[in-house]
């Protein structure tokens, strides 16, 4: 991706958290005409989702807001890590995965994504087993990180 900026969002299952931060990413690099400079994605750290549609309370939340999911879970690999120029995932522990599987001298900048959020909550959690309230709050955290990113970005 020659004159793209990359950007890969990753959580461990790629069902809850980075799809939708995928989405909500996605959606305010579209509405504010920047689509066409972007390459978005997510995946997992884990297999256990591969090919599956995102979780329903992720996609429902997404809608609430106007922000279209369209998306199969996959597991990272190792070309991602060059393929993008940012890798950013959801909390330490899938860093720490991120981490072990990151080839030397890739040149993706890993990082939590939530480091970008204004209020200053680093982790961005998983809502799998918890209710509806756990999606709204993702979707705010990911809302003020993707703005912030782009703020980073100079965009």
């Amino acid at each position: 991706m020659t004159n793209t900026i990359g950007v890969l969002f990753v959580c461990l299952g790629n069902i809850c958290r980075s799809p939708m931060a995928e989405a909500v990413f996605a959606h305010i690099v579209k509405e504010r005409g920047l689509a066409e400079r972007f390459h978005i994605d997510s995946a997992g750290t884990a297999s256990y989702h591969v090919g599956g549609l995102p979780d329903e309370r992720s996609v429902a939340c997404c809608n609430r807001h106007g922000v279209p999911v369209k998306h199969r879970a996959r597991q990272v690999v190792a070309e991602d890590f060059n393929n993008f120029d940012y890798v950013l995932c959801m909390d330490k522990q899938n860093l720490r995965n991120l981490e072990r599987i990151r080839p030397k001298g890739a040149h993706a900048t890993l990082k939590l994504f939530g480091e970008y959020d204004p209020e200053g909550q680093r982790i961005i959690e998983d809502p799998y087993y918890g209710g509806d309230d756990g999606f709204e709050t993702n979707f705010q955290q990911v809302t003020r990180c993707s703005h912030a990113l782009l703020a980073s970005l100079s965009f």
